[in-house]
């Protein structure tokens, strides 16, 4: 909290932050792309996974609460980390309705084609988001 006192530190601080955060959404679309595409040129079909679906049906429901308290806090204390935390957050809301989607398809109807989809789906959403996050920390 002594930091906080200290406006250039508490910058410094935030812009590291916000580009940590790009950095590793960057890394995870890569990642990612790179998964959805080893899948589906393998045709590997993926494992049913009851577990995945009922996490992917809590996050619907919990990500936009958890979104709304981060950006409130980040308000509060006049983050930009902290609220860009809390756009994340509601993003992840997003990626938990294709990650759902890619999952029934594949229990439901056996499109085993349909979650490595989802997932490359995901990327230039995720990608996006690590842009972003980059260009937040030349704004503060």
């Amino acid at each position: 909290m002594s930091v906080d006192a200290e406006v250039p530190r508490r910058e410094l601080n935030e812009r590291r932050a916000l580009r940590i955060v790009g950095f590793c959404f960057l890394l995870l679309a890569a990642y990612i792309a790179y998964g959805s595409v080893l899948d589906l040129r393998s045709r590997r079909a993926p494992e049913h996974s009851i577990p995945g679906i009922v996490l992917a049906c809590v996050s619907l429901v919990v990500m936009p609460l958890l979104s709304r308290a981060k950006r409130k806090v980040g308000n509060a204390l006049r983050s930009a980390a902290m609220h860009a935390e809390g756009k994340q957050t509601e993003f992840c809301t997003y990626l938990s309705a294709i990650l759902l989607a890619g999952l029934l398809l594949n229990v439901f109807f056996g499109l085993s084609w349909a979650d490595p989809a989802a997932a490359f789906i995901m990327v230039p959403i995720i990608g996006k988001e690590g842009i972003e996050g980059e260009r937040c920390v030349h704004t503060i």
